[in-house]
C-alpha cells in the first residue's frame, strides 16, 4: 500500500517542494495532475516519505505526510503515487497492522487479496441494503436488557475518560455470533495495545484483524486507521461474513481530521472544528451496517470520548445523530463502584423493537419508570423526607431498584450472560 512504488512506472508526475511547515509542505507544478486524497512521496536519506494531498489550488498542492514531521528540504522533488488502496484477505485474521496496511507483528508479510479497495469508498446504496432484523446477544446483561443489538446495527459508547469505556469494548469483542472481528485502536496509549491483544481479545485473536495507530503517531495515521479497518470489514462483509467492527475511538479520529483540515486552510466553525469534520464522520459511519441482499453485515461499535463529560459536544452530538443507538457511561455510577457504569435511563437502542417480545418491552418500560422514580427521589430520601407506606410505587422502587443494579454488575472476567431476562428474574426472586 502506501510507501510502495508501482513497478514499471516510466513517467511520474511530480514537482519540487517549495514551502515547508512543521506538519505539511507545498509542492509546485502539480495542480493539474493531482486530486484530493492522492498520495505523493519524496526520498529523504534513502527512505521514501509518503503523504496525502489535502489541498489543491492554482499554485500547487498541500501535502500532509503520514509521519509527524516533514524531513525534506526546499527543492526536494515529490512525485505522485496515486490514491491509497488496500487488498484485504481472509488470511489477515490474527494479524496486527498499522494505518498504512503494513504488518506490525512478527507474522511476516501480509498476503494480498484478490481486489484492491479504495479507502475512501462510499456506503452501500440506501435502497439496496438488507434489513436489520437478527437479534444479537452480547453477553452483557445491561446491554442485552436495556439496549439490545441486532446484527448490522451501529451503536456508540459515549463516556468521559476513566469510566471503563475500553473495558466495555473489550467485553463486546468477546461476543459470540460473529465470523470475524476488526478492531481499530486510534490514538491509544502504546502500553494498552499489547494489553488489549493479550487480554480481552486473546480468545478471539484468531478471527480478528487489529489496526493500530498509537497516540504518538501523526494525525494522518490516526485519521486513516478507521478507514483501513472499515475497508477490511467491508471485504469480509462481501464474503457473506458477519463482522464486528470496533473503533476506539471516533473522537480521536475527529481530532485527527480537525488537524488535517486546519492544515489545509479550513476555518474553525464549531469549538475549533472545521466544517469537513462533520461531513467526514457520517461518511465513515454510514459504511458500516448491512450490505446488499446476499452479503453479510458489519455490526459497528464506536466509542466516543466525551470531552469534559459534555454530551452536547459538537462531535458527540453529530455522532449520536448518525448511529442507531448509544450507550452512555456515567461518572457518578462509576464512582459508586457499579460496572459497567451504564446510565440505563440515558441509553437507547433504536432497533430494540426488533429484539424485544411485547412482554419484554412492557417489562423494560416498567423498569425504566421505576428507576426514574428511584433516581428523582434520591435527594428526598437522603434528607429523610421519605416514609415507607405513603407511596406504594416509590416503596416498590426503593425495594427493587438496588437489587436490579446489583444484578446488572458484571466484571470482565465473569462468564457471559446467556439469558439476561432469566438471570434478572432469578436475582429478583433471590
Amino acid at each position: 500500500m502506501a510507501g510502495a512504488l508501482r513497478e514499471g512506472a516510466l513517467v511520474r508526475v511530480g514537482g519540487p517542494i517549495r514551502e515547508i511547515t512543521a506538519s505539511a509542505c507545498r509542492i509546485g507544478g502539480v495542480a493539474p495532475f493531482v486530486r484530493l486524497g492522492d498520495r505523493m512521496g519524496f526520498w529523504v536519506n534513502g527512505r521514501l516519505q509518503v503523504g496525502e494531498v489535502v489541498r489543491v489550488d492554482a499554485g500547487g498542492a498541500t501535502l500532509k505526510p503520514y509521519e509527524s514531521r516533514v524531513e525534506a528540504g526546499i527543492g526536494t522533488p515529490a512525485f505522485r503515487l496515486g490514491p491509497a488502496e488496500l487488498r484485504p484477505d481472509p488470511r489477515w485474521k490474527g494479524r496486527v497492522i498499522d494505518a498504512l496496511g503494513h504488518p506490525v507483528d512478527a507474522g511476516g508479510p501480509l498476503p494480498p487479496g484478490p481486489r484492491a479497495r479504495a479507502l475512501e469508498a462510499g456506503p452501500p446504496a440506501a435502497l439496496g441494503r438488507a434489513r436489520v432484523r437478527r437479534p444479537l446477544g452480547t453477553g452483557i446483561r445491561a446491554v442485552d436488557l436495556f439496549t439490545p443489538l441486532c446484527a448490522g446495527q451501529r451503536i456508540g459508547i459515549f463516556a468521559g475518560s476513566g469510566l471503563g469505556k475500553s473495558t466495555l469494548l473489550a467485553m463486546l469483542a468477546g461476543a459470540e455470533g460473529f465470523d470475524s472481528v476488526v478492531v481499530a485502536l486510534v490514538g491509544e496509549r502504546g502500553r494498552e495495545v499489547r494489553e488489549f491483544l493479550e487480554g480481552p481479545l486473546a480468545p478471539n485473536r484468531g478471527r480478528a484483524v487489529v489496526v493500530v495507530s498509537t497516540g504518538d503517531e501523526g494525525p494522518m495515521m490516526r485519521r486513516q486507521a478507521p478507514k483501513v479497518a472499515m475497508a477490511v470489514a467491508e471485504a469480509f462483509r462481501e464474503r457473506g461474513e458477519s463482522v464486528l467492527l470496533i473503533v476506539d475511538s471516533v473522537t480521536r479520529y475527529a481530532h485527527a481530521a480537525r488537524d488535517v483540515a486546519l492544515a489545509a486552510g479550513e476555518p474553525a466553525v464549531a469549538r475549533g472544528y472545521p466544517p469537513s469534520v462533520f461531513s467526514d464522520l457520517p461518511r465513515l459511519l454510514e459504511r458500516a451496517g448491512p450490505g446488499p441482499e446476499g452479503e453479510g453485515s458489519i455490526t459497528g461499535v464506536f466509542s466516543v470520548l466525551v470531552d469534559g463529560d459534555d454530551h452536547n459536544d459538537p462531535v458527540a452530538d453529530s455522532i449520536r445523530g448518525t448511529l442507531d443507538g448509544h450507550v452512555v457511561l456515567d461518572r457518578a455510577i462509576a464512582e459508586q463502584g457499579r460496572y459497567p457504569a451504564v446510565d440505563l435511563l440515558a441509553s437507547i437502542s433504536r432497533l430494540a423493537g426488533e429484539v424485544w417480545t411485547p412482554e419484554q418491552r412492557d417489562l423494560i418500560r416498567k423498569l425504566r419508570a421505576m428507576m426514574a422514580r428511584f433516581e428523582e427521589t434520591r435527594d428526598l430520601r437522603l434528607m429523610g423526607g421519605y416514609r415507607a407506606g405513603t407511596d406504594p410505587e416509590l416503596d416498590q422502587a426503593v425495594a427493587l431498584v438496588p437489587r436490579i443494579y446489583e444484578a446488572l454488575r458484571q466484571e470482565p472476567g465473569e462468564p457471559p450472560s446467556r439469558d439476561a431476562f432469566l438471570e434478572l428474574a432469578q436475582s429478583l426472586r433471590g
